[in-house]
């Protein structure tokens, strides 16, 4: 009996996570990919969408290990009787966006933003993301590997060479300067901090494009895990030093795969991601926006917005949600709280059309949050807003044993009990009375003060991260390092 996708994830630990299978670089042998990779193809034939002799395009990020998997999934789709149509390391959004013109499947090689131990690949059907009842039917996918030959730790003996590279990225920077215009921030003096993103030679493009003149910042050989919802400290200094040294009007930068933006105004003070979605979505003229439990409350309280809904974290959630709004034919988008902006429908603004393209792009809300604050720069667009600030952190190296824990102590089988608890532990961290629980994903506390606390395993790495809400950055970072110093203590290593 042939093994599942299933039984492969299960043997080596590499599993879905919020978005596409993840794991240890040590467990994402070839073999693994392999395998991954001929289940994703064997769950679209099944469902009528691709064909043995269809192209299937990939792409991949910049870490050590990418090249390696690449080549072991571009093999694979191969002996499923495909062809690669290799993109290159370009952003994800890129590759989505090239691959859905074309009506082809595509797969991306990257660990997005969790350290280079880690990597990942995440599936694209020809017309979206897989959804997680995709990825419910790729597990149960039988995987037959043919005759090929691996070594003692799951390698290619004998794998199959890359083609050549085409060209995604003209189409993709074309796509939002003759969206926004030649001369759209001419006068703007905007930094690029680039790390290791692959797309940050795409952003520099963009913006140049766009009329700024810009910067490039920070370019790394090395791979650098940055986090776009849980910004590390030295970021946040580099980002100061820089806007003052340099006189910048903004600094912008992206994850590691360029899906998730980062945005600093002309203090170097980061952007929250879903500050930048609520604007990229009000400068789109949104009917209905779609975001997670963990994004800011603020959306709530703007005019413009017909319909908010919230669901679990992740984008095949945001997706499928986004699905079904724009059956109603209204104009619908979605953003995540790390910044990911999808857009489901194509909008016109002064007689140019941007056409939909619903998988998280980092390029997109940065563009529109420049456009929006103009020559009065982006504190004072920010300042505009009603008050609510998020903050986010995280434990790391929170392995399941740790979370499922936590959960069990935050969630006994009684409810009274329950908020009893919660409130005891957590109320004097928000100063006010529990008030509200929201299980969609994890345990969200709302407080009668208005304050917000979220606790939440990572769905990517083995992290808890905290979500905090409150009336300024030093409440909100408060309560945030006081929340996770709590369960740190209650559930040690």
């Amino acid at each position: 009996m042939k093994k599942t996708v299933a039984d492969w994830m299960n043997e080596s630990g590499v599993a879905f996570g919020t978005s596409g299978a993840r794991g240890l670089v040590t467990a994402m042998s070839d073999r693994v990919c392999h395998a991954y990779t001929i289940g994703f193809l064997g769950f679209l034939r099944d469902v009528g969408a691709w064909t043995p002799g269809m192209a299937v395009a990939l792409a991949g990020d910049l870490r050590p290990s990418t090249p390696r998997i690449l080549a072991a999934c571009a093999t694979a789709i191969r002996d499923a009787g495909g062809e690669p149509l290799f993109c290159g390391y370009q952003p994800t959004p890129a590759l989505a966006m090239a691959a859905f013109a074309r009506h082809v499947p595509s797969l991306m090689v990257t660990g997005s933003h969790i350290p280079d131990d880690r990597n990942g690949i995440k599936f694209f059907r020809p017309d979206g993301e897989v959804l997680k009842s995709d990825e419910a039917g790729m597990a149960r996918q039988p995987v037959d590997q043919g005759q090929r030959v691996w070594d003692d730790a799951g390698g290619l003996i004998d794998p199959l060479p890359l083609p050549p590279s085409i060209d995604v990225a003209s189409a993709y920077v074309a796509r939002y300067v003759n969206m926004f215009g030649g001369s759209a921030l001419a006068g703007r003096r905007i930094g690029v901090y680039q790390h290791s993103a692959v797309g940050r030679d795409v952003l520099v493009q963009v913006l140049a494009g766009l009329g700024a003149d810009v910067v490039p910042l920070g370019r790394s050989d090395r791979f650098i895990p940055v986090d776009t919802e849980a910004v590390r400290p030295e970021d946040q200094a580099l980002a100061r030093q820089w806007a003052t040294e340099r006189g910048l009007d903004a600094i912008a930068s992206t994850d590691g795969d360029s899906d998730r933006p980062l945005l600093a105004d002309e203090r170097g003070e980061w952007l929250r991601g879903d500050i930048l979605g609520l604007l990229c979505a009000r400068l789109l003229g949104a009917d209905v926006v779609v975001t997670p439990v963990s994004s800011n409350s603020v959306v709530e309280r703007i005019p413009g917005f017909a319909r908010v809904e919230r669901t679990r974290i992740g984008s095949p959630y945001v997706i499928a949600a986004m699905d079904q709004a724009r059956a109603n034919g209204l104009v619908v988008c979605g953003y995540e709280a790390n910044g990911g902006f999808l857009l489901g429908s194509d909008v016109t603004i002064n007689g140019r059309m941007l056409a939909a393209l619903p998988t998280r792009d980092a390029v997109l809300p940065i563009v529109a949050a420049l456009v929006a604050a103009g020559s009065r720069g982006l504190a004072a667009l920010v300042r505009d807003l009603p008050p609510g600030v998020t903050h986010s952190d995280r434990l790391p190296d929170y392995i399941a044993r740790r979370r499922d824990a936590l959960m069990a102590w935050l969630l006994p089988p009684d409810i009274a009990e329950r908020d009893a608890r919660l409130n005891a532990a957590f109320g004097s961290i928000a100063q006010a009375a529990l008030e509200t629980v929201n299980l969609t994903d994890g345990v969200r506390m709302h407080f009668a003060n208005g304050r917000v606390i979220h606790l939440r395993g990572s769905g990517n790495a083995p992290e808890l991260r905290c979500y905090t809400e409150a009336e300024s950055p030093t409440v909100a970072a408060a309560m945030n390092s006081q929340s996770l110093a709590l369960v740190a203590a209650r559930f040690p290593d």
